[in-house]
């Protein structure tokens, strides 16, 4: 089992439950699924581009990507329907809660300056997107084998429509947000 999912089930719910007065451990707000999209602007000059970062994209998730193709066609941005512009993997279940926790406590930590991501960046429905400038955060990626260096978004979807019940149970996962102590730090 994944080590956020018994933290969640045993540490995280009863927690928030006890909080916020839920009576049904269903009303727990919950992660439904995390989504890695990577853009790529130089796939319209360098077809290996997109090639490129997909690979890294399956290297960082372990799940194989979906290249992204442009819907229409855009004069100014020289990009034909139905060109790849970039790649995307929706993860869900066991495989969720480990990217989670490696991104959590090994990646976000390894980015220089880091000080907390910012919690202004929920939706209004309890969805939380963030940016990464470099895919090289990540341990698994090999420096001298990547075609090159490449930001990509995260987006964590959950349950509940509350920004402020989806930023309880991400701080409760341990999610380093600017301006506020740790909730399970046992300082």
């Amino acid at each position: 089992m994944a080590r956020l999912w018994e933290r969640y089930k045993n540490e995280i719910v009863p927690a928030m439950m006890e909080k916020r007065r839920f009576k049904n451990s269903l009303r727990v707000p919950r992660l439904l699924k995390i989504v890695v999209n990577m853009g790529v602007g130089e796939a319209v000059t360098d077809p290996k581009a997109v090639q490129g970062a997909a690979d890294d994209l399956a290297i960082i998730t372990g799940q194989h990507p979906v290249i992204t193709r442009a819907k229409k066609s855009v004069a100014g941005f020289k990009i034909r329907e139905g060109m790849p512009i970039g790649c995307r993997v929706t993860l869900r279940g066991k495989m969720m809660y480990e990217f989670l926790d490696r991104m959590i406590n090994v990646a976000l930590p390894r980015i220089r300056d880091f000080r907390g991501l910012s919690s202004d960046s929920f939706d209004g429905r309890g969805n939380y997107t963030f940016g990464l400038e470099e895919q090289i955060v990540f341990p698994e990626v090999d420096i001298d084998k990547i075609y090159r260096i490449q930001g990509m978004d995260i987006t964590l979807v959950t349950d509940t429509d509350s920004d402020e019940e989806a930023k309880e149970l991400l701080s409760h996962f341990g999610m380093p947000f600017q301006g506020r102590e740790n909730i399970n730090s046992k300082s």
